[in-house]
C-alpha cells in the first residue's frame, strides 16, 4: 500500500492477478467532474477532471488496480443548480476549463496556451472562498470561470485584430470546430446567449417572442422549401456576435482539453465511460422543444426506496417522432443517434441512467397544479392501453390490455405479464440504438452499464436480457432477510455490475458507523457476511468480530461484492477513499448536494488510512474474496491469498 505512485503507476500484479482469478472484467471508479482534486494554485472552488492535480490522481487510481473511470454527465450547468443531470448533452461545461494551461507565454505550436493572465488565476483562486478544496462552491467557480473566459476571450480578439499568427490559427481552427459541430453549437450558444439577456431565467419565463427556439419549426416543416425561421435567426446571430463566439470558443477549448484527457487516461490503461443522462437540460429542451410530447413530462414512478416518486420535470419524447413515414429515423432517433455519436468519440463506453427512461418511460400530466400528485398518479407511456386518466396515451400501447396485471399498481415491475418479441422489439428502439452504436465503435455489453435500481419492469427486463446487458446491483440496499433480494450479490449475474454504493447512496462507512452503533443491523449484515465469507465453522467468530467494528465490515461487505458472480465491480470515490460525507441525497434539495470532492491530501492520507482499515485496502478485500472460494481453491493459490496479506499490512480475516 505504500508503493511510489508517481514513479510507478501500475497496480501491485497481485491484484490484477486477485482480480482475473475472481473473474471481473472491470474494476471501475465512480467520480463526477467537479469532485476531481485540484493544488492549491489552479483550484477556483470546482474539480475538473483536465487539470494538473486531476492528472496526478488519475495515474494514482490506475497504481490501486482500477481500469476504468466512470464519469457523470458532463454537459454546461447553469449558475444556480450545480446537478450535472441536468447539464446539456452535447455542449461540454466550461467550469471544467483547466485555466491553469491557459496562462503562460505559449508558443507557435500550442495555440490554446497564453490567453489568461496568471495574475488573474491568482486573484480569482486567491478569493475563492472555500480554500480547502474539501467542497465545490459551485456558485463562484461558475462567475471565476466566467470572468476568466471573457478575458480569454478578448485577448484573442485582440491578438486576432493584430493579425497575431497564434491567433489567426486559433481562429482557423475555432472556425473548423464551429463548422463540424453546428447542428449543436448554433443553438446551444444562442440559448445560453439569450439565457444571460433574460437574468439567467428558465426560457418558460422568458417572452414569447425567445421562448421558442427559431430551429424548433425546422422539426414541423420537414420538406417545405422555406423556414420562417431564418430571418429571427439571423437577427439573433447578429445581435449577440460577441457572445456566440465567446460560447463557440470556451466549447472549442473544453472539447481539446477532454481530447487530451482521453487520450493521456489511454496510455495509462484506463478506460472512461461518460454517462448518458436520461434527461435534457433546459437549453437542449429550447432547442429541440418540437421532439417532446405535449402534455407530458418524465419522472420516476413510486418504488420500494421512493414510495412518493420523483416529478423529474424532463420532456418526453414523442413517439410519433422516432421514426418518419417510411420507417426511416425521425427527427427523435436522429437525436438519438447524433448523441450517442458524439459521446463514442469522446468515450469508451456509456453508463445508461435509469434506462426505463428509453424503454418505458413513466409520464405524468403537466397541467395538473401538483407535481407529486401527477408523478403519483402518472402511467407508463407504451403500456397504458386502457387508462381513464390517461385516454391520451392508449395510442401509444405497445402491451394490450390482455398483457396486464390489473391485480397490481400500475407502476410496478409485473404491471406487463408477457410480451411478444416484436413488441420488445418495439419498446426496444431507442436502447437498440445505444447499443448498435457501442458496438459500432468496438465496444461490447459489459462497456454499457445500464443503471437499474428498484424498478425493473417487465418491458425493461425483456429489452436488457435480449441485448446481453447487465443491471446495477447496490448491496447496501439488499433486503437481509429475502433471498431473491435483487440488491443480494449471490442473485446476481455475471454480466451486472455490482457495488456497494452508488453517487445518490450514503456511503458505506458512514452506513457501517451506523450499524455498529446502532447494534442489531451489524450483526444481521455479519451474519450474512459469515455465510458468504468464511468456512462454517469459523462463521460465529467471524461475524463476532465483524458486527464490532466498523472497518472491518465495511471490508467484509466489498469483498463480498468482488465474491459475487458479478464480473464487473463499480466502486464511488467516497466508498474508496472512506469519507462519510454523502455525496447527493436524491429526492431532497440539499446545499451541498453535488459539492463533495476529493481531499487534497489523498496521496499521502490514503495509504494510511488503507492501512488501518479507514479506507479502500484491496489487498484485504481481494484476500478475503479468494478465501470465500473454499478451502480447495485456497489452498491452490495459497501464495498468491498469503502475498495479498502481506501486502495488506492489515487484518485480512486471519
Amino acid at each position: 500500500m505504500t508503493q511510489n505512485i508517481a514513479s510507478n503507476p501500475l497496480p501491485d500484479p497481485a491484484i490484477a492477478e486477485g482480480l482475473q482469478l475472481l473473474g471481473k472484467r472491470r474494476l471501475a471508479l465512480a467520480i463526477h467532474d467537479p469532485c476531481f482534486p485540484g493544488l492549491s494554485a489552479e483550484d477556483i472552488g470546482r474539480g475538473s477532471p483536465y487539470s494538473r492535480g486531476a492528472r496526478q490522481f488519475v495515474a494514482f487510481v490506475r497504481s490501486l488496480g482500477f481500469d476504468t473511470i466512470q464519469l457523470g454527465p458532463m454537459g454546461q450547468t447553469p449558475r444556480d443548480d450545480p446537478s450535472p443531470y441536468n447539464g446539456t448533452v452535447f455542449s461540454r461545461n466550461v467550469l471544467n476549463l483547466d485555466l491553469a494551461s491557459l496562462t503562460g507565454e505559449g508558443g507557435s505550436s500550442n495555440v490554446s496556451g497564453g490567453w489568461l493572465h496568471a495574475d488573474t488565476l491568482e486573484r480569482l483562486v486567491g478569493e475563492c472562498p472555500c480554500d480547502d478544496g474539501a467542497r465545490s462552491v459551485h456558485g463562484y467557480a461558475f462567475d471565476a470561470c466566467h470572468k476568466a473566459l471573457e478575458e480569454i476571450h478578448q485577448n484573442f480578439k485582440a491578438a486576432r485584430a493584430r493579425g497575431d499568427s497564434r491567433a489567426l490559427k486559433l481562429d482557423a481552427e475555432l472556425n473548423h470546430f464551429a463548422e463540424r459541430n453546428r447542428d449543436w453549437l448554433a443553438p446551444d450558444a444562442l440559448y445560453h446567449a439569450l439565457s444571460g439577456r433574460h437574468g439567467e431565467r428558465h426560457h418558460r419565463q422568458w417572452p414569447v417572442t425567445d421562448a421558442v427556439c427559431p430551429d424548433a419549426a425546422l422539426y414541423r416543416h420537414i420538406g417545405q422549401r422555406s423556414d420562417p425561421c431564418t430571418s429571427r435567426r439571423s437577427v439573433l446571430f447578429d445581435t449577440h456576435h460577441d457572445e456566440l463566439e465567446r460560447y463557440r470558443l470556451g466549447q472549442f477549448l473544453v472539447h481539446r482539453q477532454h481530447a487530451t484527457f482521453q487520450a493521456a487516461s489511454k496510455d495509462l490503461g484506463l478506460r472512461l465511460y461518460g454517462d448518458l443522462q436520461v434527461g435534457l437540460s433546459a437549453c437542449d429542451e429550447w432547442s429541440r422543444g418540437g421532439m417532446h410530447l405535449v402534455g407530458y413530462r418524465m419522472g420516476a414512478p413510486p418504488s420500494r426506496t421512493n414510495r412518493d416518486g420523483q416529478p423529474w420535470g424532463y420532456g418526453v419524447y414523442d413517439p410519433d417522432q422516432y421514426l418518419d413515414g417510411d420507417g426511416a429515423p425521425g427527427p427523435v432517433l436522429r437525436f438519438m443517434l447524433a448523441r450517442i455519436q458524439k459521446m463514442l468519440e469522446e468515450f469508451d463506453g456509456l453508463r445508461i441512467d435509469h434506462p426505463h427512461g428509453l424503454v418505458c418511460p413513466w409520464v405524468y400530466r403537466s397541467d395538473d397544479p401538483d407535481p407529486s400528485h401527477a408523478v403519483q398518479h402518472g402511467a407508463r407511456l407504451f403500456s397504458s392501453p386502457h387508462l381513464a386518466d390517461h385516454p391520451d396515451l392508449g395510442r401509444f400501447a405497445i402491451a394490450g390490455v390482455e398483457q396486464l396485471n390489473p391485480a397490481v399498481p400500475r407502476y410496478a415491475d409485473e404491471w406487463v405479464r408477457w410480451l411478444r418479441p416484436d413488441q420488445v422489439g418495439r419498446y426496444a428502439l431507442l436502447l437498440d440504438t445505444v447499443v448498435s452504436v457501442v458496438r459500432e465503435h468496438g465496444g461490447s455489453s459489459e462497456d454499457i452499464p445500464c443503471e437499474v435500481l428498484s424498478t425493473l419492469p417487465y418491458p425493461l427486463a425483456s429489452v436488457i436480457r435480449r441485448q446481453g446487458l447487465g443491471r446495477f446491483r447496490v448491496t447496501q440496499k439488499a433486503d437481509l432477510f429475502n433471498r431473491d433480494d435483487v440488491y443480494r450479490s449471490e442473485n446476481a449475474e455475471a454480466r451486472d455490475w455490482i457495488m456497494v454504493g452508488t453517487h445518490d447512496t450514503p456511503p458505506i462507512w458512514h452506513l457501517a458507523r451506523q450499524w455498529v452503533e446502532e447494534g442489531v443491523r451489524a450483526r444481521q449484515e455479519a451474519n450474512v457476511l459469515a455465510a458468504r465469507l468464511v468456512p462454517a465453522g469459523e462463521r460465529e467468530a467471524f461475524a463476532r468480530e465483524l458486527s464490532g467494528n466498523r472497518n472491518k465490515l465495511v471490508h467484509a461487505k466489498l469483498a463480498d461484492v468482488f465474491a459475487s458472480p458479478a464480473e464487473q465491480v463499480m466502486v464511488f470515490f467516497a466508498d474508496l477513499l472512506g469519507q462519510e460525507q454523502t455525496y447527493n441525497r436524491a429526492g431532497f434539495v440539499d446545499l451541498e448536494n453535488w459539492t463533495l470532492r476529493v481531499p487534497r491530501d489523498y496521496a499521502t492520507s490514503f495509504p494510511r488510512a488503507a492501512a488501518r482499515g479507514d479506507a479502500l485496502n484491496l489487498h484485504c478485500v481481494l484476500a478475503l474474496a479468494l478465501r470465500a472460494r473454499g478451502d480447495d481453491f485456497a489452498r491452490l493459490h495459497g501464495d498468491l491469498i498469503r502475498r495479498l496479506r502481506e501486502q495488506s499490512g492489515w487484518w485480512c480475516g486471519e
